[in-house]
């Protein structure tokens, strides 16, 4: 036993991602190694997804910067590569969020992404949850340089559970790799080439695989989504508790994520673990079957088992968890110790508030004594708001000469 762990220490290769350094089994691509070390340093993924072989590859989001390849080779690669699809090497030295070229090239393979996608958040209902919006947030600019006509689609169902909003769709593969891998005969893919591209079933046929629903969590955006639970509720008003029951199907594992408002069951949905993939419970991938998923809607269907594990910082979970269930922040680690501020410190320029008082470390709201200098400057303006200009000008000029 003692020489199988030694052998197992030898097999593993060090690197060093965003200055953190960590051991991984040999083959192991990028993005995986970054995900165990986890939090922020782990780049966004909107194709790759490790439960489906021969997904990544296609996004460009995954895009990391390789300082030194190896140890025995240290010359950087001169190119920004997908961590998805690249093995790490003993001694390899990577950058993600600390390389200005690659949150570079994440805000413009954002803004492709963009270019075709409709702004139609608020009516979208994987609005809270959705891949896109979230990597957007963080990299997406606030107007667009596109001029032309974007594609547009007509809604289609493609099954009695399904709906496919095709102009939403970024061409990721995943739903293609799930209809291939867990089901037992696909009927849909890519239609045409090019910027032609899109996904269809063939001749407008019905999807009525028994796991065909597993298609919808896998979608990184609003594509497809749950005809049983559209517009009925939003994701945010809903709270994810982890359900099991005894499924008839022998490929199911009965073991899912109930989205409660109430008393009330509004959907069903895989258990996800952090980076929004399907958990591996027993060795396997924890696909539910579409009976559990779309059928099971009642509290008697199922065993509640508690609140299920925060994924990520979002509007689902704001105000509804304790601090120990949220996933690891690793950004103090990246920056040398450092606590990330939400706003620049320009207490001490702007002469608004006491320069000694720290705003974020008050254990309770700011009150009128922490604006001294704000408060005096309201009291000694004149009735006649003509003057007051003139008088906020005299003080401000008295405030400079003294300091």
């Amino acid at each position: 036993m003692a020489d199988e762990i030694k052998k197992d220490t030898a097999a593993k290769v060090k690197v060093t991602i965003d200055g953190i350094t960590t051991e991984v089994a040999p083959g192991t691509s990028i993005i995986e190694a970054a995900r165990q070390i986890g939090g922020a340093v782990a780049p966004p993924a909107m194709c790759y997804y490790k439960s489906l072989e021969g997904s990544g590859g296609r996004c460009r989001t995954c895009l990391v910067e390789v300082t030194q390849g190896s140890a025995a080779n240290p010359r950087p690669i001169p190119k920004l590569v997908a961590s998805c699809r690249t093995s790490v090497e003993e001694g390899m030295v990577v950058k993600n969020i600390t390389s200005e070229r690659v949150l570079d090239a994440r805000d413009g393979v954002v803004e492709f992404l963009l270019i075709n996608h409709p702004l139609d958040c608020p009516i979208c209902d994987q609005a809270g949850e959705c891949d896109l919006q979230d990597l957007s947030y963080s990299h997406g600019n606030e107007g667009t340089r596109y001029k032309f006509v974007r594609r547009t689609f007509i809604l289609e169902d493609i099954g009695p559970y399904i709906k496919l909003h095709m102009t939403r769709c970024i061409l990721c593969y995943r739903c293609i790799h799930v209809a291939d891998q867990i089901t037992e005969k696909r009927i849909h893919g890519v239609m045409d080439r090019g910027d032609r591209a899109f996904i269809s079933t063939y001749i407008s046929r019905a999807i009525d695989n028994d796991f065909s629903g597993n298609m919808i969590d896998v979608c990184p955006v609003g594509a497809l989504t749950d005809r049983t639970f559209r517009f009925k509720n939003r994701v945010w008003f809903t709270k994810p508790v982890y359900v099991h029951r005894d499924c008839e199907n022998p490929k199911c594992c009965g073991k899912a994520t109930a989205w409660m408002r109430g008393d009330e069951i509004f959907r069903v949905t895989t258990r996800d673990n952090e980076w929004g993939e399907v958990q591996i419970i027993d060795g396997e991938p924890a696909w539910i079957c579409n009976t559990c998923r779309f059928e099971k809607k009642q509290v008697s269907d199922w065993v509640i088992e508690g609140p299920a594990t925060v994924r990520k910082i979002s509007v689902v979970n704001v105000n509804k968890y304790r601090n120990t269930i949220k996933p690891k922040e690793t950004l103090m680690d990246v920056m040398g110790g450092l606590k990330p501020n939400l706003l620049m410190n320009i207490r001490s320029v702007s002469e608004v508030n006491d320069p000694d008082i720290k705003l974020s470390e008050l254990n309770r709201p700011a009150i009128a004594r922490d604006f001294d200098i704000a408060n005096d400057i309201d009291n000694k303006i004149p009735e006649n708001p003509g003057n007051a200009e003139k008088y906020n000008s005299e003080l401000l000029k008295s405030s400079t000469k003294e300091n």
